[in-house]
């Protein structure tokens, strides 16, 4: 199957679900990152706002900042994905794609490799093995090797794991996968 192929299949599989449900699986997705010691250790953490076929991890943002955590979303930049610190769900804008920005500083890319603990990576497909679809435009496929010293955990929907993805040479695989 290819790539293409596959972001079709997924499309289809999500079209299945309600939003209802999707959100319950998002919740339960959700306290399974906050139970892991990934999660509990973690000073700052990279996060995503969610499009509303993602699973939805707005909770582990207001988690995150209310407990005082140092949290970073991701604004598009050319074909870039700059990170900024979030302060705060008045901070935020409509950015590319219709996703919500924040508008806080830019986090120093020269922070990246030691001052992340955690990266949640969406994607619209991992495999066992921990390798990514994402949604065609390499966003993460560009980011993902400057985090080479932080955990990079996937979240997925179940229906999203499949046992192989097609793999290209560039791409960094998740360290584990909570679906």
């Amino acid at each position: 199957m290819t790539k293409h192929e596959l972001r079709d299949l997924i499309r289809a599989q999500k079209k299945q679900y309600t939003a209802v449900h999707l959100a319950a699986m998002s919740l339960e997705i959700c306290n399974k990152v906050l139970a892991s010691a990934w999660w509990q250790e973690a000073s700052t953490l990279l996060l995503y706002y969610p499009l509303a076929d993602e699973v939805d991890v707005r909770p582990l943002i207001k988690e995150a900042f209310e407990s005082g955590k140092q949290v970073l979303l991701p604004v598009c930049k050319g074909d870039e994905l700059e990170l900024h610190l979030y302060e705060g769900e008045t901070s935020l804008r409509e950015g590319a794609f219709g996703i919500m920005e924040p508008t806080g500083p830019v986090f120093a890319t020269e922070n990246y490799p030691s001052d992340i603990q955690l990266a949640v990576i969406p994607g619209m497909s991992f495999d066992t093995a921990g390798h990514r679809l994402g949604r065609g435009r390499g966003y993460y496929d560009r980011l993902l090797p400057k985090l080479n010293r932080t955990h990079l955990m996937g979240v997925c929907f179940p229906f999203q794991i499949q046992s192989a993805i097609p793999v290209s040479a560039y791409d960094v695989p998740v360290n584990d996968v909570v679906s």
